[in-house]
């Protein structure tokens, strides 16, 4: 799916999915627990990329992380700078994301790829691996399901991933994966996530 097609979803959303989902309020313990230890864990800048209203890169900010929020729709951009203004947000997207190659410490990428297509994910993961510098870690979470299949997402159309399948695909893109997690809740749709690191050569770009 275009990027100006979730741009276009979201924008006209972006009030109505602040309202529901720009608080930590409505995350689950595990997942924000699951997030800081991993951003702690890093040394230099991190990129929430798909940052939405910013409730994670204020959560990394907060913290002490040096992150910068990432996203596609200006609207969630104006919110979270007025929600935290002292942390660095810019519009952007995950395709070409405004930092130098191999320059980031880590990226988190927390259910903002569940909008690009089997056909264009490689291409995101390729170029989460050119920004991020040798040992640089990445955490991705998403809807686990069948590798690809796409389902009626409350916004636009999203596509399920299964762990296996992400795995593979973050190891073609040059990353290894440290760990994954999964977890079914009553009346949502099953979670997975997966920390994953640069390896020190780099994987395919383009």
């Amino acid at each position: 799916m275009s990027s100006a097609v979730v741009r276009a979803a979201y924008s006209a959303r972006s009030a109505e999915y602040t309202s529901l989902f720009g608080s930590l309020s409505s995350t689950h313990p595990a997942d924000r627990e699951l997030v800081l230890s991993w951003a702690q864990g890093l040394s230099g800048k991190v990129i929430d990329a798909g940052c939405g209203p910013g409730q994670w890169t204020a959560f990394l900010h907060s913290a002490g992380v040096d992150v910068q929020g990432v996203d596609l729709v200006p609207d969630f951009i104006e919110t979270a700078k007025q929600a935290c203004p002292d942390a660095q947000f810019s519009v952007g997207s995950l395709e070409r994301l405004p930092t130098p190659d191999h320059s980031l410490a880590g990226i988190l990428a927390w259910y903002s790829l569940i909008h690009i297509s089997p056909a264009e994910i490689s291409r995101v993961l390729n170029e989460f691996a050119r920004c991020l510098k040798p040992g640089g870690g990445l955490l991705i979470g998403f809807f686990e399901g069948p590798a690809g299949e796409p389902f009626r997402h409350a916004v636009t159309r999203a596509y399920f991933w299964s762990a296996e399948e992400m795995s593979g695909l973050l190891q073609e893109a040059g990353f290894s994966i440290v760990g994954t997690h999964s977890r079914v809740d009553p009346g949502v749709r099953p979670h997975a996530a997966i920390v994953a690191k640069r390896g020190l050569t780099p994987g395919r770009v383009g």
